[in-house]
């Protein structure tokens, strides 16, 4: 019997359905459909600067075109088909950080599922990276980052490396084996070709080169700038690398160079716009800086100069809300991607330009 509807459902298919590719949402709620989502809220007599695009979750955001899903009796037979074969759909566990490549597809490490996730708008699939190294998988990959010709660099705290994945998931390469105690944050600086890692455990971050050459290494534990206390993530910035020093509950810009002194901004408090544990930083094409404060459930946005411009968050499932979120990235667009680790989503904003030297 199920082989007999499994292949009705093949020639019903083949025969009725449009041959357009699925589409990736971010929208899923119509109710969000109805009305756009404004950050700051135009009630608040501000200009708004963000609005909410949707959120992913995982196979859900990829749906049929709008022809395809008119025809109900294939969506019927769709739902019989996976009930037969007994299949969830493959959603997101515990997403980390995430990147855009030049493809536009959004990448995700999941630290639960232990995998990368790849949110492929243009052929209209998502695919899951489990693999490491040959048949060895991810164990708890957390930091990625874009390296020259389609390479992914993902730094994997419990394999204690950052592995090296051609454009289509496949391991060619390690980097820091036997040199790290536990790699989360990475960034790529494309204008010398080096790596720059977060050694969480070590309270340093490590310099590498494309061969897996360690350059240098950056800092010690302590309080004092340029020394760290259980750094996490990392970002490149105009004026240097961004690094979330989360322990010591600040944020600092250490030159790539070495020609200046570091910088830092934030401390430890309870206001909106303090620090308790910033893990994620990203920055924008206006050198936004944005700082996920994953004990408040915040994502704050700071200008080039550390100055506190606005507050997206609080704790909750609903839109604008997180509970304890990890990284942010932006892409070319400007979009700003958040991972709410424990609501198991990507919630994306449009950056929509402007307010950088006024202040949000």
């Amino acid at each position: 019997m199920k082989l007999v509807i499994a292949a009705l459902f093949a020639i019903l298919a083949a025969g009725c359905a449009s041959s357009g590719r699925d589409v990736l949402r971010m929208n899923l709620s119509p109710a969000a459909e109805t009305r756009r989502v404004l950050f700051p809220p135009e009630t608040d007599g501000e200009v708004p600067r963000y609005v909410y695009l949707g959120e992913l979750v995982g196979e859900q955001n990829f749906v049929a075109p709008e022809e395809k899903e008119q025809n109900v009796f294939i969506g019927v037979l769709k739902v019989l088909a996976g009930w037969l074969e007994n299949q969830d759909p493959v959603v997101l566990q515990r997403p980390q950080s995430g990147v855009v490549d030049e493809d536009g597809r959004i990448l995700v490490t999941d630290v639960s599922r232990g995998a990368v996730f790849v949110f492929d708008e243009k052929s209209g699939q998502m695919d899951v990276w489990e693999y490491a190294e040959g048949f060895r998988h991810f164990m708890a990959p957390s930091g990625i980052a874009l390296g020259p010709e389609g390479r992914v660099f993902v730094a994997d705290a419990e394999l204690q490396r950052v592995v090296m994945l051609d454009r289509s998931g496949k391991g060619v390469g390690v980097i820091g084996r036997d040199q790290l105690q536990r790699p989360t944050g990475v960034a790529w600086d494309a204008a010398s070709s080096l790596l720059y890692v977060a050694d969480t455990q070590a309270h340093q971050i490590k310099v590498f080169d494309m061969t897996g050459r360690l350059v240098r290494s950056i800092g010690r534990r302590g309080e004092g700038l340029g020394e760290f206390n259980f750094p996490t993530h990392l970002a490149l910035s105009r004026n240097g690398l961004v690094v979330a020093d989360t322990m010591n509950a600040r944020i600092q810009i250490i030159p790539l160079d070495d020609s200046g002194s570091a910088a830092a901004f934030g401390h430890r408090g309870t206001r909106l716009g303090d620090f308790v544990r910033p893990k994620g930083v990203a920055v924008d094409s206006e050198d936004n800086i944005y700082v996920v404060e994953s004990y408040h459930d915040h994502l704050l946005v700071f200008d080039a100069r550390g100055r506190f411009l606005l507050p997206i968050g609080g704790t909750g499932k609903e839109i604008g809300s997180f509970y304890l979120p990890g990284g942010v990235w932006v892409d070319a667009r400007n979009r700003v991607f958040v991972a709410d680790t424990f609501n198991g989503r990507i919630v994306v904003f449009q950056f929509l330009g402007g307010g950088s030297e006024s202040g949000h």
